[in-house]
């Protein structure tokens, strides 16, 4: 929320309570307070445009004019003239303004912790080599959309990447989130700039491929992306179509999903299995082009090292992770935050160092599949790893999801839901072990992930030793 959105909210929200609870505020000073606000509003309006927050406040605006009014008539007069806007018609609509305004705001993403400015850039392909499991066309191949988020030159302008696929033109919803409250997301500080210079300190800089989770937009991860390159990562974050809420294919075509469950399936565990199986076809192709001098552009594809990759994933993107790092030999670690292992992901030996990072099991409630599975990949490790949980964290405390919600707003949610460490608390304390598991496979520099984890009180655990085989 800008300084002018507070101003209008706070200023409209106190008139309208004081005029519904008391008769000393005139008809004139009504009338010229409200019409003061609806300059503010309009104002606002030539600035960014109209969106649907905007509706509360000039319902409340006409409320407080028609109340002006009302009072302006003879008091025989008044309880004829709309009986209905009384106290409590007007602070209903001072209830609703607020809520719109400040439980629906523009997100504030975490300043990235690293020393480097942070650059972007999306590359949308099509894998001529593989059809699109997810539609009946048999022309129709797999779009693959990357993300690329890159340590750059300090002092470098440009402009801000769009936070999200489709803003202008978004769906319904978005997931679970109305696309109406995503309208003004073009507003969202992601601490990147598109295009900008890649940063001189290393000729080329490891790779990190990052899957999301289950229907989750590469955007949502946006906080976590910025940081992660801002320490001197080139993350190459995926969107997988037909699957994430809206992705914009390589045709200028927005991709919603489509779910195709199989019959017999009731727990849906051959689904998710086939389509891990995709999402691990997905990273393989990103790491593919990795290193191909036409795959990133002349400026950026030099400078992505193909001998040093690692991915990582949250939720059903870590189990993604794990099945691709079991049939590529070029992936030299991975991490799962938070996710259920389907299929392979949860047999398999895991070849590479490993990173668990767990939100609080009190707090997430982990299914059994997702304790029995990562539990047998523990028991599985070739060249061991770690495990921590993260206290007060959930599910979702890995995502910018929490902060698409005001303060108020998150506390409510996290009495019911958990998370009440937050979200910048959680980022901060899980990418600091990210960044330091990374080091050693990506940097030959091993970092020590103990005492990352030690610098955040609450996180529970240590490292795992290579299994015996």
């Amino acid at each position: 929320m800008s300084m002018l959105d507070g101003a209008i909210v706070t200023v409209a929200v106190v008139l309208a309570l004081v005029a519904a609870a008391t008769r000393r505020i005139g008809a004139r000073a009504i009338a010229a307070m409200g019409a003061a606000l609806l300059v503010a509003c309009l104002v606002q309006v030539l600035r960014e445009g109209f969106h649907g927050q905007y509706a509360a406040i000039c319902a409340l605006l006409a409320a407080l004019l028609v109340l002006a009014w009302r009072r302006s008539r003879p008091p025989q007069q008044q309880q004829r003239a709309l009986a209905w806007l009384g106290r409590g018609g007007v602070a209903a609509l001072a209830l609703v303004a607020l809520l719109a305004w400040t439980f629906v705001p523009v997100p504030a993403l975490p300043v990235p912790a690293g020393p480097y400015a942070v650059g972007s850039q999306v590359f949308r392909w099509t894998d001529p080599d593989r059809d699109e499991p997810a539609t009946d066309d048999p022309h129709d191949h797999r779009n693959v959309v990357v993300q690329a988020w890159y340590p750059a030159e300090a002092g470098e302008e440009g402009s801000r990447p769009g936070y999200i696929d489709g803003l202008g033109r978004l769906p319904a919803w978005v997931s679970l989130i109305p696309g109406l409250a995503m309208r003004r997301y073009d507003r969202i500080d992601t601490h990147a700039r598109t295009d900008a210079p890649v940063a001189t300190q290393r000729a080329r800089w490891p790779v990190v491929l990052f899957s999301p989770g289950y229907g989750a937009s590469r955007a949502f991860y946006s906080g976590l992306l910025a940081d992660l390159a801002s320490r001197g990562f080139f993350v190459l974050a995926l969107d997988h179509p037909y699957e994430a809420p809206v992705v914009e294919l390589a045709d200028g075509r927005l991709a919603t999903p489509i779910e195709r469950f199989l019959p017999g399936d009731p727990d849906r565990t051959r689904y998710m299995s086939a389509l891990q199986g995709v999402r691990a076809a997905d990273l393989r192709y990103v790491a593919d082009r990795v290193g191909r001098p036409d795959a990133f552009g002349a400026r950026l594809s030099p400078r992505l090292d193909p001998g040093r990759i690692a991915a990582i994933g949250h939720s059903f993107g870590g189990a993604s992770a794990v099945e691709a790092a079991m049939g590529d030999a070029r992936i030299r670690a991975v991490a799962n935050l938070d996710g259920t292992l389907y299929g392979r992901a949860a047999t398999d030996p895991m070849p590479v160092p490993f990173l668990l990072l767990e939100s609080d099991h009190r707090e997430t409630r982990h299914s059994q599949n997702y304790l029995q599975g990562n539990l047998a990949l523990v028991h599985h490790l070739r060249a061991g790893g770690y495990r921590y949980q993260i206290a007060e964290a959930n599910h979702y405390s890995f995502t910018d999801v929490p902060l698409y919600l005001s303060a108020p707003a998150r506390f409510a949610v996290a009495m019911l839901i958990g998370g009440s460490r937050g979200p910048a608390r959680s980022q901060a304390a899980s990418n600091d072990v990210l960044a330091a598991f990374l080091q050693g496979p990506l940097l030959d520099a091993p970092g020590d992930v103990d005492a990352a984890a030690a610098r955040h009180p609450g996180l529970r655990g240590g490292a795992m030793p290579a299994a015996l085989h």
